[in-house]
């Protein structure tokens, strides 16, 4: 008797919840113009759940019955409303339907899903203005984008051999196509973060999600920008060393997902740099204020030709990987991870983290990747210098070398 009530209660709260959202929405409407309300589809969940009930009892044949009707009910009732409003939204007669649905769900499957769906689709309901707003700035570039990650997930991914196919055990289709879709999402996610807040949000906003798209490209552009305007150099070089900091913890953040065994090595190595590199752009940053934006817009990082181009560089940066290890051994991975870091932390880092499931050992692979990340740091440093201001370049300088030390120090007390 007792869950009988509970599942019941159940159902009636969920049409209650979704009638709140829904009266809210239509609160300027006047009494008796709109088709459902709070009681209305109250008891649409609350029918639906006696439906559910009469089930075990009479068999499906009532409750199919009384549900054709009820859809029959909303529907006629929408219609009229449409044709007097001139208003051919769907949206309300569905949200009836799936109440009812809902009620006889909490009284015949799990309660727990059930209100999990209820609350899902009432803040489906409610997010009506931010995703219409979210549709109309939403370019065709973008949704291609979006595509291009779901076929690469969906499609491409299950129909990849999950095995290696050359001669020295290295290339495994699956797993490489796996890291070029987590890179791909990373930087993705920062692309639709600088879209979303713009160059109003600022310069520190702009550089910390600009590292999380490109660190590289963020400095180049923040360089031209302070040899433009000297006086936005503070500024800039803080939003450069928030990139920094940035671009840092997503390399740890890669490692804790291809390698966690490496992550442990390498974290006393790259955190303490990204923690330098974090207080002085926010110290830098928070000295003056300006309402001047630097004009930072990266390219889509999920265009098909860049994604098939990071693919064909990390099989290449693997295989040359491998190839290193098996004639020049350990120590000649230092140096061919400074070499390529210079041009691209990524590779690397996902490669070297790669083999130290079995190929190669943790800390080997931790001072590999930490060599990458300083050689990384190295080559925007002197980008820097060759196209940024005075002021910038200095700074950033500055700011490169105590965190290479804090590194170097945490290396020494690990």
């Amino acid at each position: 008797m007792m869950e009988a009530f509970q599942r019941l209660s159940l159902a009636l709260a969920i049409g209650i919840l979704v009638g709140i959202e829904r009266g809210w929405q239509e609160r300027e409407a006047a009494p008796g113009k709109r088709v459902a309300g709070i009681r209305t589809y109250g008891l649409s969940s609350f029918l639906g759940g006696l439906c559910g009930f009469l089930q075990p009892v009479t068999g499906p044949i009532l409750p199919v019955a009384i549900f054709a009707f009820f859809c029959i009910t909303i529907l006629v009732f929408s219609t009229l409303q449409a044709a007097r409003d001139e208003d051919y939204s769907a949206t309300a007669a569905i949200a009836a339907i799936m109440v009812f649905v809902l009620g006889f769900s909490a009284v015949v499957a799990d309660m727990t899903v059930t209100a999990a769906g209820a609350v899902a689709i009432t803040v489906l309901l409610a997010t009506r203005e931010p995703l219409h707003g979210f549709l109309r700035r939403l370019t065709w570039l973008e949704l291609r984008a979006a595509l291009i990650l779901l076929t690469m997930t969906v499609v491409v991914l299950p129909i990849l051999p999950n095995a290696p196919i050359d001669r020295w055990q290295t290339i495994n289709p699956f797993e490489l196509w796996m890291m070029t879709i987590l890179v791909g999402a990373v930087s993705f996610a920062g692309y639709v973060l600088i879209r979303l807040t713009g160059a109003r949000a600022g310069i520190l906003m702009t550089g910390a999600s600009g590292g999380i798209v490109s660190s590289t490209a963020l400095t180049l552009s923040f360089a031209r920008q302070s040899s433009q305007t000297p006086g936005l150099s503070h500024l800039l070089s803080a939003g450069v060393m928030l990139a920094g900091a940035v671009s840092l913890t997503r390399t740890l953040l890669i490692c804790g997902v291809v390698g966690p065994a490496v992550l442990k090595e390498l974290a006393p190595l790259v955190a303490p740099a990204a923690i330098v590199f974090a207080i002085a752009g926010g110290l830098i940053g928070s000295l003056r204020r300006s309402d001047n934006t630097p004009d930072f817009s990266p390219k889509n990082p999920l265009e098909i030709m860049v994604a098939l181009r990071f693919a064909l560089v990390l099989a290449i940066v693997t295989i040359l990987t491998r190839a290193t290890l098996i004639v020049f051994g350990t120590q000649s991975l230092l140096a061919l991870a400074f070499i390529t870091g210079l041009g691209d932390l990524d590779a690397i880092t996902l490669s070297v983290a790669k083999l130290s499931s079995g190929q190669l050992s943790a800390d080997a692979a931790a001072y590999a990747i930490a060599v990458a990340a300083f050689a990384n740091l190295l080559a925007k440093a002197v980008l820097a210098a060759s196209i940024g201001s005075f002021a910038f370049a200095v700074r950033l300088a500055i700011a490169t070398t105590v965190a290479a030390l804090a590194g170097m120090a945490g290396f020494l007390l690990a």
